[in-house]
């Protein structure tokens, strides 16, 4: 058990949706799912840069373009966090922009990255270790990019800032048969589309923003909706407690009854569901090397595309503060 432990550890971290060619695990064992792997939309319309944007409750002021801006990226709230450690806040020219402009200052991330709240020092440090040695890939490589181009220093100085970051709630689950039609802008964080359609959810997760105007900001404060099929939320509680009758092993077993982290193993609850798919799809295709993650194998190999839809359902759905 403690070997497992350790293996499903490993597992939910550091995945962004962006860069260059998107990863196999789109399609794996006759499944489709690149949905959760999406491709800038060409009719996006740009942003126009010169626009200055406000949130409320803030005092600054960015232009888009300073929004945007991967080397300096936005914080509205800096009294709500620690002092920004350099990489955080600027990075190191090309192969390390500052963490925040993916993850944000609050750590809480977007689909197209990850949560980072709610781990531990050790556990951040590690992936960013797994990452610099290749133990570890994401869909487009972006985050080895990003962890071969840190210092040892700035690996310890990342780390230890997310790991004062807690969890809030920030996703909002909603079951339906039906969503509205989306489109993807560059950055691969799916928008609802003007005047567009409703559709058939099928056996897919949508996930966008609560307000488009101010997650375009990305304002800390404002989250996500995710429409995911009716029944799955249910159906993927009765995975993640009991293993589905042996099908795999029940999350809880290592994730803590309420999926919030136990020992080391990490927080799950409330991450983006996208997000947590990508993972399980990652793990299916074997696109984790090191000896820990050849043993999820085992515990993946027999989900079906119905099974990740509704775990990642149900996980996203967890209160992730501690109980």
């Amino acid at each position: 058990m403690r070997i497992l432990v350790l293996a499903v550890a490993i597992g939910l971290l550091f995945v962004p949706a962006f860069g260059g060619k998107p990863p196999d695990s789109r399609w794996v064992n006759g499944m489709d799912l690149s949905w959760a792997f999406p491709e800038p939309s060409p009719d996006f319309p740009p942003e126009d840069n010169s626009v200055v944007k406000h949130v409320p409750g803030s005092s600054k002021s960015y232009t888009q373009g300073q929004v945007d801006d991967i080397y300096n990226p936005p914080d509205w709230f800096p009294e709500e966090h620690a002092p920004f450690p350099k990489v955080v806040a600027s990075g190191e020219g090309k192969a390390t922009p500052g963490c925040a402009s993916c993850h944000l200052a609050s750590g809480s991330g977007h689909p197209e990255s990850a949560n980072l709240t709610g781990l531990t020092a050790d556990y951040l440090t590690t992936q960013l270790q797994d990452f610099r040695q290749g133990l570890r890939t994401d869909p487009r490589h972006r985050m080895s990019e990003i962890a071969k181009g840190m210092t040892d220093e700035e690996v310890k100085e990342a780390a230890a800032y997310f790991a004062s970051q807690k969890p809030r709630t920030w996703i909002r689950v909603v079951e339906t048969d039906m969503v509205p039609e989306t489109y993807m802008n560059e950055g691969r964080r799916r928008y609802v589309r003007p005047g567009g359609k409703m559709e058939p959810i099928g056996s897919r997760i949508i996930e966008v923003p609560e307000d488009p105007a101010l997650v375009t900001c990305r304002d800390p404060h404002t989250g996500f909706v995710a429409y995911v099929p009716k029944g799955s939320i249910a159906k993927g509680e009765a995975i993640a407690t009991t293993g589905a009758g042996g099908k795999t092993t029940p999350c809880i077993a290592c994730h803590g009854p309420a999926l919030t982290g136990l020992g080391p193993v990490p927080r799950i609850a409330g991450h983006s569901p996208n997000y947590i798919v990508r993972q399980l799809a990652g793990f299916q295709v074997g696109s984790r090397n090191s000896d820990l993650d050849q043993l999820m194998k085992g515990v993946v190999v027999n989900l079906t595309q119905d099974d990740i839809v509704s775990l990642a359902a149900y996980v996203a759905s967890r209160n992730p503060e501690k109980q």
